[in-house]
């Protein structure tokens, strides 16, 4: 529910579609892809059900568009944050995706066609492997709006390592992709929109030829360690869903908002 001092959240779209073992979940939001909790719950709920489809081999995600790939957490779902429990509800969204995705039994390929902005770099960071153009700029721009990068933090520092993530959150600045792919966010980085396509398309059609049960068991190679995080993201939730109450940080939300 919204409070009564917001006018209702666009929830987005997810659509899910399988072409023979290849799945394709695309998301679209028309605030620039942002991710409000609605949007964040059904997101959560096709990767699930993709990774339970026993036809299916490998999951394409993607969002819509031109624009930027995703600008990360909803600031109308932040701003109707009206207390703890409710934030942290809201950024557990992330932390349930995140785990969706790791979790998933096939490897899941993301397609990154623009810039990506706080949760969205969690997202491609819980990706097995991430394609992006050379727009598709990154950062973490937690810390400006008087938050910080928690419950996508684990993830993202798991891929690129300690300094980077260290560097992203501290100076809230942007990454170039070839930046992103010199520190793994990014396996590749393709010429344009078509070679991205061309690139994702032939990747997945590999990927669906190729021994269902290998890929599970290498799934849970690339993320052995992770199975605390259920209790580690779920208490990053509630950091931030207090922090996004502060006085500073609503003051900060507002201004990013009214831009």
């Amino acid at each position: 529910m919204t409070s009564s001092a917001h006018p209702p959240i666009d929830p987005g779209d997810v659509v899910s579609t399988r072409d023979g073992a290849v799945v394709t979940i695309a998301f679209r939001h028309p605030k620039g892809n942002s991710l409000p909790g609605a949007l964040l719950a059904r997101l959560a709920g096709a990767i699930q059900a993709a990774g339970a489809d026993d036809a299916a081999r490998v999951i394409v995600l993607r969002s819509g568009g031109t624009g930027p790939f995703c600008a990360g957490a909803s600031f109308d779902e932040l701003v109707a944050v009206d207390s703890p429990e409710r934030g942290a509800e809201f950024f557990s969204g992330f932390a349930r995706v995140i785990l969706a995705m790791i979790r998933a039994p096939k490897f899941i390929v993301t397609r990154v066609h623009g810039k990506a902005a706080g949760g969205a770099v969690g997202l491609i960071a819980a990706s097995d492997y991430a394609v992006a153009v050379p727009g598709a700029s990154a950062k973490l721009s937690e810390l400006a709006v008087g938050i910080g990068p928690f419950v996508v933090g684990p993830v993202i520092e798991r891929k690129i390592g300690p300094a980077p993530f260290q560097a992203m959150s501290v100076d809230a600045d942007w990454r170039d992709a070839a930046w992103c792919e010199r520190h793994g966010l990014y396996a590749a980085v393709c010429a344009d929109a078509d070679a991205l396509d061309a690139r994702v398309a032939t990747l997945a059609g590999t990927l669906a030829k190729s021994n269902p049960e290998a890929m599970r068991l290498m799934k849970q190679v690339f993320w052995a360690g992770t199975e605390p995080w259920d209790a580690l993201l779920a208490e990053r939730a509630r950091m931030s869903g207090m922090l996004v109450l502060s006085p500073f940080t609503r003051d900060a939300i507002a201004r990013f908002n009214q831009r």
